[in-house]
């Protein structure tokens, strides 16, 4: 056996493609700033441009001096990692035998996900803008979604890429409303996003299992999130024949633009 021809990017290929596949929260986020992260503790400084005045124009008269851009600054920091670190017989055998390979990454990348969605669903509820709770209105569930889009709406929040993201429960209520059920697009794939289950009240809608009673609207201009997986190394176990396989996922999240955040938490 040698684990020399180990070849890390062939397995860090599988696990990436995996992981994105299970991500929710994470595939809402823009990603803007990925390629910008190589270990933990790593920090990213992003520039938020404040408004630019627009004022009145009158023929012939000299318009004002230039106003000088201004903004803030955010720190997007690397601050969560998790690692998986698993044996096999022989690592050369897995990584000439797809199918073994794609289990092993595929049952890490479902792991790895798990605690990545809980980690940006924290930021995201620390972060929101508009926190809200209260029961589900007469109208229904419905008639919430409605009540999320006008309290967006009344923000200014663009509506392009509006995103909600709901637990099973709801979708279920969803699916016994018949205004959902013959809405607009309800049901149409022309017009859902990527992994997306359906369309309603100007948000593609999203399922997650990590929710339980909230309701979670946001656009991806809202959130940020990094994610590298930074190791994968093939190794001989010290206390055994084997070999073993560890790898390091490092991530980031930052909510940038608390307005276009909006939770709703049901009483």
């Amino acid at each position: 056996m040698a684990i020399t021809s180990f070849i890390p990017s062939v397995w860090s290929a599988r696990l990436t493609e995996n992981l994105h596949k299970s991500l929710v929260f994470g595939s809402l986020c823009n990603r803007n700033y990925e390629g910008d992260i190589a270990q933990f503790g790593d920090t990213v400084h992003i520039n938020n441009l404040a408004d630019i005045t627009v004022k009145p124009y009158t023929p012939n008269t000299d318009i004002a001096e230039p106003e000088q851009l201004t903004g803030s600054d955010t720190t997007l920091t690397i601050d969560h990692g998790a690692y998986y670190n698993f044996y096999l017989n022989d690592v050369d055998a897995a990584q000439a035998n797809s199918d073994l390979m794609d289990a092993a990454m595929r049952n890490a990348a479902y792991k790895l996900a798990e605690d990545t969605e809980s980690y940006i669903l924290s930021v995201i509820r620390e972060g929101a803008g508009t926190k809200k709770s209260g029961a589900i209105p007469e109208g229904g569930v419905y008639e919430l979604l409605v009540n999320i889009k006008t309290a967006l709406d009344e923000k200014n929040v663009p509506r392009a890429g509006r995103v909600l993201v709901v637990p099973a429960s709801i979708e279920g209520e969803l699916l016994l409303d018949n205004r959902f059920i013959t809405g607009n697009g309800a049901f149409s794939e022309a017009h859902l996003a990527d992994g997306s289950v359906a369309r309603a009240a100007g948000f593609d809608i999203y399922i997650s299992n990590d929710l339980n009673n909230e309701l979670v609207a946001m656009t991806p201009d809202g959130v940020t999130f990094a994610n590298q997986i930074t190791h994968i190394e093939a190794y001989r176990r010290e206390k055994g024949f084997d070999d073993g396989v560890k790898g390091l996922s490092l991530c980031g999240a930052k909510v940038v633009m608390p307005s276009c955040v909006y939770i709703h938490t049901i009483a």
